[in-house]
């Protein structure tokens, strides 16, 4: 079965076939569908290999976890960045496209060494050399979150108001009856991190409170976290509720609370920035923004296999939402009690 075979059944030119079948959109949609529909009934799918040798392309497009670099072994936002890049995988194999996971430690030397058409950057951080890597190759860049560094421009980016989920959560547990609300959270390096220490500090002032914040690396390791955890509790004014910003910290808190004989959610109550399966299992089950990072994979790559061709302009934003998911950890079956 061949393009010509599908022509000639169609009744139009060979051009015509290659034209609605690569998607070209100078064609009527009326045309493409019929095409289509007469190519899906005779079995006929065309070679990518020689669809890219034709459009210059390679078919492939690359997915950078700029976040990971700065972690210690890689681990820290693990279940958010498989998540993302499974959702990329998803639409990227929808759209004819091969995904290739890049390392860390990129530079221009190792990255022109990589045929791909472009990049998905996951959770750019600031400064940070791989990206200015990719920039300096000239490869089209599509972002999940802005990218912070001073100047930065890409091709399109999905982005999440991560302050107005923050300010969910933080009204959430003042219902619950919290008045010492804590934040764990890295420094300014994400513009997630940006917007959460932002939009934290401004709740505090609007209700003349000073803010219980504790900077930790980016890793989530036991030590920074029971660190963090500590002193919010032994502050002049205790937390009596917790946020963890990141993934997979949640549980550190929790055992430091089990450690020092507060009950969640009764004595203390414990959410997280980053919802995950981790967040299901925990004991209790941790209340937590899910940020949807298989979502934002899928539309990642959707706007960068549509970007490439041209079928869509650069400096593209799109929001995707978020959403809280509250179980057992800051449900209390009484008023919070007061501690000394």
């Amino acid at each position: 079965m061949t393009i010509r075979d599908v022509a000639q059944e169609a009744g139009v030119s060979v051009t015509t076939v290659s034209d609605a079948l690569n998607g070209r959109r100078r064609l009527p949609v009326s045309t493409r569908e019929r095409i289509g529909e007469v190519a899906a009934r005779m079995g006929y799918r065309a070679s990518a290999t020689a669809r890219n040798l034709r459009s210059g392309r390679t078919g492939q497009i690359a997915l950078y976890c700029s976040f990971l670099t700065e972690v210690p072994g890689g681990m820290a936002g693990l279940g958010y960045n498989m998540a993302l890049a499974m959702g990329a995988a998803e639409v990227a194999l929808a759209d004819d496209l091969g995904l290739v996971l890049l390392p860390t430690g990129l530079t221009p030397e190792r990255l022109s060494a990589i045929d791909v058409d472009g990049l998905i950057v996951a959770d750019p951080v600031m400064g940070d050399d791989g990206v200015h890597a990719v920039t300096t190759l000239g490869l089209t860049v599509v972002t999940c979150e802005r990218d912070p560094t001073p100047g930065a421009e890409h091709a399109g980016c999905v982005r999440s108001d991560h302050g107005a989920a923050l300010r969910l959560l933080l009204e959430h547990l003042a219902e619950r009856g919290a008045r010492r609300i804590g934040l764990i959270a890295p420094g300014d390096e994400t513009a997630w991190t940006q917007e959460l220490r932002l939009e934290y500090d401004a709740w505090c002032a609007e209700r003349d409170g000073p803010p219980l914040f504790e900077r930790v690396a980016v890793s989530p390791q036991p030590r920074y976290t029971a660190q963090a955890t500590a002193a919010l509790l032994d502050a002049a004014e205790p937390a009596d509720a917790i946020i963890c910003a990141p993934d997979g910290s949640a549980p550190h808190v929790l055992h430091v609370l089990e450690e020092r004989g507060l009950r969640v959610p009764d004595d203390v109550l414990v959410a997280s920035g980053v919802d995950g399966p981790i967040m299901t299992t925990a004991t209790p089950p941790v209340t937590a923004i899910d940020l949807a990072p298989a979502e934002c994979g899928r539309r990642a790559a959707a706007l960068l296999a549509a970007i490439l061709p041209e079928e869509r302009p650069t400096g593209v934003e799109e929001d995707l939402p978020t959403r809280l998911v509250v179980p057992a950890s800051t449900t209390p079956t009484t008023t919070i009690k007061e501690r000394p």
